[in-house]
C-alpha cells in the first residue's frame, strides 16, 4: 500500500513539477504567488477562495472537395478566481497570466461575494492521483504534412469504397492543456491533458437521393496513436458504409413499439435523458425530476448506471476534475435503485455531501459546475442476439444524431441516424427518419433486457450545458426497450 502512495505522490510531483515550469515560471509566477493571492481575500470575507490557471494549445485541420482547406493553430491562457460565500460566487478572469492581475482579480471577485463566514487558509498538500492518460503533445507528435496526408488519404478511401460518393470532409484536432488549481481548502493540484479527435463525414448519391454517413474517433493520447493501423481508413469505410445504409432506407413507422438500442454512441440518450438530471445543481434546486428521491427506485432492477473519470485514456477521462479533486468511479443508479448524484464543490457543500470528482469547467473564464465524465449503463447478461429475437415489432436504433432534452420532466426528442426495422427476430430493411420520444424514468423502468456486450463510444462525444462545452463519454451495451413512442413518416407497416 506503502508503494502505491509513493508512486502517486512522485506522479504528483512530477506532474505539478512540469506545469509549474511551463506554465507558471514563463509568466514571472510562483506557487507562493498564488498562496499570496488566496491571502488576499482576506479573513471573515469568503467561505472559500481559488485560483485556476491554465493553458491550451490548439490545432486543427480540415478537408473538402479533395483538398486541405484550413489549418489552424492557436494558444490561450489565462486564469479565473473564485470566491464564494454561501450560495454567492464572485467571478474574475484573465486572458494571460501576471501578478498584478492575480491580486486584483482577487480582490474583485471577493467584493462580488461579499460576506461570508470567514476562510481559513488550509496548509496545502498535493493532490495524489495517478495519471490517466499520458501527458504527450498530440500537436508535435506528427508533422504538418502527415497529417494533411492522413485526410488525402481519407478522401481516397472513401471515394474508392463507394463510387456513389460526391462529396468527403474531414477534420483532425488536437489540443494540449496545462492546469493548475489552487484552493483556500488546501488543494494544491495540476494535471496536462492531451485531447485528438479525427471526424470524417460523406454524402452519398444515387438518382435523386442524397444521404450523409458520419465516423469517427479520438482519446486523450496523441495522435500517432489514433492514426495508427488502418483507423483513418476504418472511419472512411465506416461513414461510406452508414451513406449507404441510408439510401436503402424505407420511411420509419410511427407508434408506440418494442425499441433495442445498439451497444456504444446509443448511450448518448442515456447521458442526456438521464445523466444530466442527476447532476448536483439540478437537484440542489429541486429542478431535476430526480431531485430527493436517493435511495428510491427509479429504473429497472436491471439497470446500473456509472459515471467514471477514472477509465484510461477515454475522451471524459481526467486524473482530477478542475477543481483538483480526483476523479472516481460514481454508481449514480443500482439495480434501478438511485443511490447518488454528481457533485463539485460548491453543491457538495451546500448539500453536506462528499465530492464526487465531476467539477469541470470549459476553461478558465468559465466556472466550474457539475458535469459527467464518461456515463454509461452496466453489461447485463443476455446476448445481443437473443435480445433481437425476442423483438416481436419493432425498431433496432444503431446510431443517434441530435436531441433535446427537458431537465425538470426528463422528457426527450432523438433522431436516429441509423435504425431497422425489426420483425419476429429479423432485421427486414434500414429507415430513415426515426425519432424517439419519451422521458428518461419511463424509459429507464421499461428496460427489459441488458446486453452482454458494453461498448463506450469512439471518442467524439462532445457535451453542452448552459453555454459551456466539455469532452465526454457515453457508453452501454444493446438493449431492449418495451414499450417508446417512434415518430416516422409511415403509420403502420
Amino acid at each position: 500500500m506503502k508503494e502505491n502512495g509513493d508512486r502517486m505522490s512522485k506522479n504528483m510531483d512530477s506532474l505539478l513539477d512540469t506545469v509549474e515550469s511551463e506554465l507558471l515560471t514563463p509568466n514571472q509566477v510562483s506557487l507562493s504567488l498564488l498562496e499570496s493571492t488566496i491571502d488576499s481575500f482576506g479573513a471573515r470575507i469568503i467561505d472559500f477562495g481559488e485560483v485556476f490557471v491554465q493553458s491550451i494549445n490548439y490545432e486543427s485541420f480540415s478537408l473538402e472537395d479533395g483538398r486541405v482547406k484550413a489549418g489552424s493553430f492557436s494558444q490561450n491562457s489565462g486564469f479565473g478566481v473564485r470566491a464564494i460565500s454561501g450560495e454567492k460566487t464572485g467571478f474574475s478572469y484573465c486572458d494571460g497570466i501576471d501578478a498584478n492581475s492575480l491580486i486584483n482579480s482577487a480582490k474583485t471577485a471577493a467584493s462580488i461575494a461579499k460576506r461570508g463566514s470567514g476562510i481559513k487558509r488550509e496548509n496545502y498538500s498535493k493532490t495524489k492521483s495517478l495519471s490517466k492518460y499520458a501527458p504527450v503533445d498530440p500537436l508535435t507528435s506528427m508533422t504538418d504534412k502527415q497529417k494533411a496526408n492522413i485526410l488525402l488519404e481519407i478522401d481516397q478511401d472513401a471515394r474508392r469504397a463507394d463510387p456513389r460518393v460526391e462529396e468527403v470532409s474531414a477534420s483532425l484536432t488536437s489540443s494540449f492543456e496545462h492546469m493548475l488549481v489552487m484552493s483556500s481548502d488546501g488543494v494544491l493540484a495540476a494535471d496536462i491533458r492531451p485531447l485528438v479527435r479525427l471526424s470524417v463525414s460523406v454524402i452519398a448519391v444515387e438518382g435523386n437521393k442524397r444521404e450523409r454517413g458520419n465516423a469517427g474517433g479520438g482519446g486523450r493520447y496523441s495522435l500517432d496513436r489514433l492514426l495508427s493501423s488502418e483507423s483513418p481508413s476504418r472511419f472512411a469505410r465506416e461513414a461510406v458504409r452508414m451513406a449507404g445504409v441510408n439510401l436503402r432506407a424505407k420511411p420509419a413507422p410511427a407508434g408506440r413499439m418494442q425499441v433495442v438500442l445498439g451497444p456504444g454512441w446509443p448511450g448518448v440518450l442515456l447521458h442526456e435523458a438521464v445523466g444530466h438530471g442527476l447532476e448536483g445543481d439540478f437537484n440542489r434546486k429541486g429542478s431535476s425530476t430526480f431531485s430527493g428521491r436517493v435511495g428510491e427506485k427509479v429504473a429497472s432492477p436491471l439497470c446500473t448506471v456509472v459515471d467514471d473519470g477514472t477509465l484510461f485514456d477515454c475522451r471524459g477521462s481526467l486524473s482530477i476534475d478542475d477543481e483538483g479533486t480526483p476523479t472516481q468511479r460514481n454508481i449514480l443508479i443500482e439495480n434501478g435503485v438511485l443511490k447518488n448524484y454528481m457533485q463539485d464543490k460548491l453543491n457538495s457543500r451546500l448539500m453536506n455531501v462528499p465530492k464526487t470528482g465531476n467539477g469541470r469547467r470549459e476553461s478558465y473564464a468559465c466556472l466550474p459546475m457539475p458535469r459527467m465524465t464518461n456515463t454509461f449503463l452496466e453489461a447485463g447478461k443476455s446476448d445481443p442476439s437473443e435480445i433481437l429475437n425476442s423483438m416481436d415489432k419493432g425498431v433496432y436504433a444503431v446510431n443517434f444524431g441530435g436531441g433535446s432534452v427537458d431537465i425538470t420532466s426528463g422528457s426527450f426528442v432523438f433522431s436516429a441516424t441509423e435504425a431497422y426495422f425489426v420483425e419476429r427476430g429479423e432485421i427486414k430493411y434500414p429507415i430513415k427518419g426515426a425519432t424517439l420520444t419519451g422521458s428518461g424514468p419511463e424509459v429507464m423502468r421499461n428496460i427489459s433486457m441488458i446486453g452482454n456486450d458494453l461498448q463506450l463510444d469512439s471518442g467524439v462525444g462532445v457535451c453542452g450545458k448552459q453555454g459551456q462545452s466539455v469532452p465526454v463519454g457515453v457508453g452501454q451495451p444493446t438493449l431492449k426497450i418495451d414499450e417508446i413512442v417512434v415518430g416516422g413518416t409511415q403509420t403502420g407497416s
